[in-house]
């Protein structure tokens, strides 16, 4: 994004703390960017970055979504153009929610299915 004036008030996507939202650039100083949050795209990572899928890390963060019109530094670099509709925040909060419950649900099944195969797989090795 450039570093003028005409740059500002632009809608964008903009990735902050491992969320994706649509939001409204404020201001700039070329290396990070002042966006006002209008919608959530993707909601956030809960866990540990650092040890990702481990239920046991030292730390298991719990990541909330930023909120309405929260503003927000975010790296210049991790903005994009945006030029879709934007929904209300309510809406696209509660989608990016179901989004990321449904990817765990689908991440749970998945290791459900990993272990009842590697159960049948010691049987089978006589381990």
């Amino acid at each position: 994004m450039e570093n003028t004036a005409e740059a500002l008030g632009r809608i964008v996507k903009a990735a902050h703390k491992t969320g994706e939202y649509i939001a409204e650039t404020m201001e700039t100083d070329g290396r990070r960017t002042l966006v006002q949050i209008l919608a959530v795209l993707q909601h956030p990572t809960q866990g540990d970055l650092h040890h990702p899928y481990d239920p046991d890390a030292p730390m298991f963060h719990e990541r909330r979504a930023s909120a309405y019109r929260e503003k927000v530094w975010v790296q210049t670099s991790a903005i994009q153009p945006y030029d879709g509709a934007i929904p209300p925040y309510e809406e696209s909060l509660k989608l990016a929610l179901e989004a990321e419950l449904e990817k765990m649900d689908r991440l749970q099944r998945w290791a459900q299915q990993c272990l009842y195969r590697l159960e049948t797989l010691r049987k089978d090795y006589n381990v």
